[in-house]
């Protein structure tokens, strides 16, 4: 026979159930808007069955059911989708960075456009063309000499910018470094923390979401490999175990990255963008740039020199002897500006031959964007400004200038069409190894726009890639409001429900406890 009060345990079962689920629905509810939230759903079966006991069998047919409990709250996710998120994640990070480091560089060119290095080198073209009209006049040797220190400044800028840029990344890395190893601190501290709370039997669900979410900012940072192992995650990089249970096993650390990225191990993610952006695209054009200021100034160039023109002493050139005077119009090769320069006269008497036109700035070593500067000398004194390449003799037997004669001024001018050799140590790759300098200059613009609208499209892609498996991601463990609108419903009307049945149990246990058995009293 069943027990007079197994109704009431009944009632009272599906009561703390429906409370349990509703009060579930709350915290849902309440955490709709929270970033990293999983919603969770209360685990209801029915309680085992009572059955009175006799000797083979029941003593009564079938089995008296007991309501309804939960065994457990637990949160709706797939792990699954996780997995791709990590995986489109990590490249988004990479091709963020590529984008933005590219944009900065464009900034840094800053061409097409009236302000940048192209108009400050044909200004300076221009500036000896307008010079050989007049080669004597102070004033457009003057003119000269403030084009060619607007060129040196724009090329120190351009490279004191990239400099600056390679620095900010390397300083960023150290940053995001930072970031990922208290990430991963954090991570093994929920290991630990979840692991003592499973222990005993419950779900550190809201743990657990923390823990995911962590998981899915270290993945835009470097790629991630996640195993749940029964002591927590375990996280991986490539072949590094970067976490294991309790323990952060392998800190990233910033002097080793670039190992990483070698072996393999770093493979995407916001550090590996970094890395490439620094040391390919950045190193890259700090190439071109250098590669052209080498070439402007001392690379070899072929040009025709006319007769008469007297070679000074001491000249280095091939295809003429210096201190000697060409009897026919003569090509020579030349090392670049100051090559050509050095074949030219001053304005001084008696002839002095050219000094280098531009040459480094103290501790230099080598010529490039940062070490261009002109001569001080010509700074001081235009006159030292070497435009002629013919003397003669006075009637007093003194050896004196032409100081007429264009041709120097005339030939650097047409250094503006002429084709330089931009690598002739071969210790690189230049984008072109023979052109004008408007062409290696138009090469480089043209590269980097063709690198930063490649870069554009990946970021805009990888976005659309992970909004779409985020999307999937909610539509499974994120809070939807007007189902937990529906849910709080139902399970409303099963708490009620439940209470009304208490309320008539309670209504027949008092009958039998209070009504019966009065009778002959």
């Amino acid at each position: 026979m069943g027990s007079t009060f197994s109704g009431i345990e009944i009632s009272k079962r599906s009561l703390f159930a429906q409370q349990t689920a509703l009060q579930t629905t709350g915290h849902n509810v309440a955490n709709a808007n929270t970033q990293g939230y999983t919603r969770q759903r209360v685990n209801m079966v029915a309680s085992l069955p009572y059955e009175p006991a006799s000797m083979t069998r029941s003593a009564v047919p079938g089995q008296l059911g007991q309501g309804v409990e939960f065994d457990q709250i637990k949160r709706v996710r797939e792990k699954f989708l996780d997995t791709q998120f990590y995986d489109e994640n990590k490249t988004l990070g990479e091709w963020t960075i590529r984008r933005d480091t590219l944009e900065k560089l464009e900034a840094i060119v800053n061409e097409p456009s009236d302000t940048g290095i192209r108009q400050v080198v044909e200004g300076f073209w221009s500036a000896w063309q307008d010079m050989s009209k007049e080669p004597d006049n102070l004033t457009a040797r003057a003119a000269l000499k403030e084009k060619a220190l607007a060129m040196t400044d724009a090329f120190n800028h351009t490279g004191k910018q990239l400099d600056d840029l390679s620095t900010n990344l390397t300083d960023n890395i150290s940053v995001k470094v930072s970031e990922a190893n208290t990430m991963l601190k954090q991570v093994a501290n929920l290991n630990n923390e979840i692991f003592k709370i499973e222990g005993l039997g419950n779900n550190a669900n809201d743990l657990r979401d923390q823990r995911d979410l962590l998981v899915d900012n270290l993945s835009k940072i470097v790629n991630i490999t996640s195993i749940d192992t029964s002591g927590g995650y375990t996280l991986r990089m490539g072949s590094v175990e970067l976490v294991n249970g309790i323990n952060v096993t392998n800190p990233i650390d910033a002097s080793t990255v670039a190992a990483n990225l070698t072996s393999g191990d770093l493979q995407s993610g916001e550090i590996y963008g970094m890395l490439v952006s620094r040391d390919q695209y950045l190193e890259s054009y700090k190439f071109q740039f250098n590669s052209m200021v080498k070439a402007l100034v001392q690379g070899p160039v072929s040009i025709t020199l006319p007769a008469g023109s007297v070679i000074p002493a001491g000249a280095t050139l091939t295809g003429a002897t210096p201190g000697t005077t060409l009897a026919a119009d003569t090509k020579v090769t030349v090392n670049g500006i100051n090559g050509l320069h050095a074949l030219g006269y001053t304005l001084e008497d008696p002839p002095k031959s050219g000094i280098p036109f531009f040459t480094l700035k103290e501790g230099a070593t080598e010529f490039n964007a940062n070490s261009l500067t002109v001569n001080p000398e010509i700074v001081k004194k235009v006159a030292n400004i070497a435009a002629s390449s013919r003397t003669y003799v006075d009637t007093d037997g003194n050896t004196k200038v032409v100081r007429g004669n264009n041709d120097i001024a005339l030939a650097l001018a047409s250094f503006q069409n002429q084709k330089f050799d931009f690598d002739p140590s071969s210790n690189g790759t230049p984008l072109l190894t023979s052109g004008t300098f408007d062409e290696f200059l138009r090469a480089i613009v043209g590269q980097l726009g063709v690198q930063s609208q490649e870069a554009t499209r990946q970021t805009t892609n990888q976005q659309a890639l992970v909004d779409q498996v985020d999307s999937r991601r909610q539509s499974v463990s994120g809070v939807s409001l007007d189902e937990e609108m529906a849910d709080m419903i139902k399970y409303q009307h099963a708490y009620n429900a439940a209470a009304r049945s208490l309320t008539t149990f309670d209504e027949m246990l008092d009958k039998v406890i209070n009504g019966m058995g009065t009778v002959g009293r």
